[in-house]
């Protein structure tokens, strides 16, 4: 491809978003950065708003999403389950819808949904935020089976807890929590889950598709040792 290759990225307007854009524009793509918040190239709501033309997109990361929705599921209301599944699994479908025709015509394409390992593991007063995570897998593999033979690779990135402004405004005791339950001791870097979508964007990712990365600093695994101790 003699051009730069083009990016979308949503909820660009900070943390990982910000971070996963400025990745890709360091590894020489041109990033339209798309938000809810002003700040980005595109102001939209994927949850509702029409998506302008995005034929040229040769790269679509889908990553914005809500995740202040807090309630267990007997409390849940009917407006916070549809909130949640409306920004993050609708949304992430329509990004993807808009900027699918455009790949398959060029046979190329790779796309990144950003979702959580609360698609694995649940969250607990989270219901309607793990369930909408766990239904982007299900979409990506679909998806990655759909399109494969059209060049088009689509992938997931399951983040932990991330070290974004929002997390990082948590109460102290709460997040050393979270370091704690961690095999690395610390929180994942926004950074991290960048270098992770443009391995995904990146050429060599090729043969890789309908896979579910997680970058969690081992909050997935099993840290009870019936042993001695590491």
């Amino acid at each position: 491809m003699t051009q730069p290759r083009r990016a979308l990225v949503t909820g660009a307007a900070r943390g990982i978003g910000a971070a996963i854009a400025q990745r890709l524009q360091q590894d020489g793509l041109e990033v339209l950065r798309a938000d809810r918040a002003p700040g980005c190239e595109l102001q939209l709501d994927v949850a509702r708003e029409e998506f302008p033309p995005l034929g040229q997109i040769d790269v679509c990361v889908a990553n914005a999403g809500v995740t202040r929705t807090i309630a267990p599921a007997h409390r849940m209301t009917a407006a916070q389950w549809q909130l949640d599944i409306d920004v993050n699994l609708t949304g992430a479908f329509r990004t993807i819808q808009a900027c699918l025709p455009g790949m398959r015509e060029r046979n190329h394409g790779r796309v990144v949904v950003i979702s959580s390992v609360a698609a694995l593991a649940g969250l607990p007063g989270q219901v309607a935020y793990a369930a909408s995570k766990a239904g982007q897998l299900g979409m990506v593999r679909t998806l990655a089976a759909e399109n494969a033979r059209h060049g088009i690779t689509v992938n997931a990135v399951l983040p932990g807890l991330v070290a974004t402004e929002q997390v990082l405004a948590m109460p102290p005791d709460v997040l050393e929590r979270a370091r704690a339950a961690t095999a690395a001791g610390r929180l994942v870097e926004p950074g991290e889950i960048a270098a992770a979508v443009a391995f995904l964007a990146s050429p060599g990712a090729g043969s890789v598709t309908g896979q579910a990365l997680t970058v969690d600093g081992g909050a997935s695994l099993n840290l009870v040792s019936l042993g001695s101790e590491p």
